[in-house]
């Protein structure tokens, strides 16, 4: 298991994290302890939830894990979750004001059965909660040792660039990463988003990394899927993104190079999916989730797998996200270019399409 910073602090996460959604509802207790015991086993230390997984199981199997656990495992545990998803009829039953994340976050700290989280993160941007009510409740939660770090999800390039500007102007903890859906077949962040992850220091941490088993190759062009599997469960969530991505011609042609790549280098498609993401720029951790230790032991293999670069160079570009021209195509991106070798990108842009 490789070891990387937690974005710019100084706590060292596993390059896999281990996320849980499903443990307490779809995965049982006693299968969420053994892949929780085989990720431990298999040195990794960084473990993600939420308050909302499960309407709080999963953050109750997880304290259930810790409390059955002997310190010497426990607390070499990097532990995060997140709050803002609704979790009630009442309309302050959600969103990023002091009166829910305090609620919530004592309430998660009580399911986990922990005094404080390693990582805490806004699960979305929140349009009607000033920014700066936000951090005041976050510093103060920082100050009263509940919190470690602050990290962020499901935002867009200028929420993120607010957030850390809103952050050193109050004098108060930035967040250190950002959380988006990212994979072979999720790669719109790189448009804008991680841009400014970068320029402002944060890890990204990759959610549904395997894009809800597509990127496993059992799913395949023109099939229906096979019972037992997300997109054929009744979770409307699944039913939706399975949907979408089913319709997507482009789908299938990076499905089919993925294939074509597992058996070019004798590896299943998981493993070069989760390498092609586990190697990209700014990369903290893609978070693996796993019904049993099986599939939880394949997925970290590809910590040690690296792709050559006419592998990677192929799923790179038949991935590569739909931006169109302008701002975040190529027209958009030479206006913006600038090299110490002079040049005039835009023109060559130009030139090239010609």
């Amino acid at each position: 298991m490789q070891h990387r910073t937690l974005g710019r602090s100084g706590t060292v996460v596993s390059s896999m994290a281990l996320g849980t959604m499903d443990f307490g509802t779809m995965t049982p207790e006693q299968d969420a302890f053994a892949v929780l015991d085989a990720y431990v086993d298999a040195g990794g230390n960084f473990i993600d939830t939420a308050n909302v997984y499960g309407g709080g199981k999963s953050e109750e199997t997880l304290g259930k894990w810790f409390a059955a656990r002997p310190a010497e495992v426990t607390d070499t545990i990097v532990i995060a979750t997140k709050a803002r998803s609704p979790l009630g009829p009442g309309i302050n039953d959600q969103g990023n004001s002091r009166r829910h994340l305090d609620r919530q976050l004592n309430q998660s700290l009580r399911r986990l059965g922990r005094d404080n989280v390693d990582l805490y993160q806004l699960h979305a941007w929140d349009p009607i909660t000033p920014v700066e009510e936000t951090f005041s409740f976050l510093r103060d939660a920082i100050s009263a040792g509940k919190i470690h770090q602050v990290g962020i999800s499901n935002f867009t390039g200028w929420q993120l660039q607010l957030m850390v500007s809103t952050a050193k102007a109050m004098g108060v903890d930035a967040p250190v990463t950002i959380q988006q859906q990212y994979s072979l077949l999720s790669r719109e962040s790189e448009s804008d988003v991680f841009g400014g992850a970068a320029y402002n220091g944060l890890g990204i941490l990759a959610w549904s990394p395997l894009a809800d088993g597509f990127l496993t190759g059992k799913y395949r062009r023109d099939s229906n899927p096979s019972s037992g599997t997300r997109a054929s469960s009744d979770n409307p969530v699944y039913e939706y993104t399975a949907s979408y991505r089913a319709a997507d011609p482009q789908t299938w042609d990076v499905v089919d190079a993925l294939v074509a790549a597992a058996d070019e280098t004798g590896q299943s498609p998981a493993r070069v999916a989760l390498s092609w993401l586990h190697d990209r720029p700014g990369m903290t951790a893609p978070i693996i989730g796993a019904r049993n230790t099986d599939q939880l032991r394949d997925n970290l293999a590809a910590a040690d797998l690296h792709l050559d670069d006419a592998i990677r160079d192929r799923l790179d570009a038949v991935s590569a996200p739909k931006v169109g021209q302008y701002p975040y195509g190529p027209f958009g991106a030479a206006q913006r270019a600038r090299s110490v070798d002079g040049g005039v990108p835009l023109m060559d842009t130009i030139q090239a399409a010609q």
